[in-house]
């Protein structure tokens, strides 16, 4: 684990075409045609949180828990379109690209009234979720739900329950993506791809981790390009968003990235986009 590589890239700073492309991409929708498996995928996670949120939208009580938080009590209280008690969207909390799910168990942990949603496209990662080494000890939280997607297909399906009302997104955790480190590479990064305005109408907080700095300060770059392009168009006002990118220290680490990197003593990087109201 200490010998764990860091980044090598040609490129020492912020990509030079990178507000060319996010200003472009925050311009279009991107329409790419949906994946069947997807579909499928996601008619799942719809049915878990049906019933994790049970008849009357409040969660399914765990087993000697009294301290669970109704997603639909925090929608109401942080004001999601159409709130009230028998009409409010359902919170759900995303883990894209959560690999073989150690970090959906945290964030489970953290948000226990809440359905959290691993999704990532392998197969042979998922088959590791909630094993012993991650839970320790402990059983799988019950709001913890994993599922093999595509993330770009899932993440536009996800968006139309937003869109809708019927789901609402209060975090959204993106942890240790494929940099794609060349230059050459830079679109297929998150930031630089039609993907991008998607991803950030999805959570009222955004944290993206990596172990490339460059990576972070360009995700909270692009994350500033289309608010600014969307407060141009009047569709947002310019005090609508923080934007945070840093440097931390996890005490605990939450995937096995993390701990990989910080067992190399690698500066690992955060970047953390909140918006002042939820979709």
């Amino acid at each position: 684990m200490s010998g764990a590589n860091s980044v090598t890239s040609n490129q020492e700073t912020l990509h030079k075409d990178l507000e060319e492309v996010v200003r472009k991409y925050a311009r279009t929708t991107f329409l790419r045609p949906i994946a069947d498996h997807t579909r499928e995928a996601f008619a799942e996670v719809e049915t878990f949180v049906e019933k994790f949120y049970g008849k009357n939208g409040d969660p399914v009580p765990a087993q000697g828990r009294d301290d669970m938080v109704s997603g639909v009590t925090n929608a109401i209280r942080d004001g999601a379109p159409g709130a009230n008690a028998e009409t409010a969207p359902r919170a759900v909390i995303l883990d894209s690209g959560c690999g073989t799910g150690e970090s959906t168990i945290h964030i489970a942990r953290r948000f226990p009234g809440i359905p959290v949603i691993g999704i990532d496209k392998s197969c042979a990662r998922l088959n590791k979720a909630g094993n012993p080494s991650q839970t320790a000890g402990e059983d799988v939280p019950a709001n913890a739900f994993w599922i093999r997607a595509e993330l770009l297909d899932f993440w536009r399906l996800a968006l139309d329950y937003v869109k809708a009302c019927k789901w609402t997104i209060p975090y959204h955790a993106v942890y240790y993506p494929n940099p794609w480190p060349k230059q050459s590479e830079a679109t297929r990064r998150f930031h630089m791809h039609p993907i991008f305005p998607t991803l950030l109408a999805l959570g009222k907080t955004i944290e993206l981790r990596t172990n490339w700095e460059i990576y972070a300060r360009e995700f909270a770059e692009a994350a500033r390009i289309v608010f600014d392009e969307r407060a141009e168009a009047g569709m947002t006002t310019k005090t609508g968003m923080t934007i945070k990118c840093e440097s931390f220290d996890p005490i605990t680490p939450e995937t096995a990235f993390e701990r990989k990197y910080k067992e190399a003593r690698q500066t690992l990087w955060r970047a953390i986009i909140k918006k002042s109201k939820l979709n």
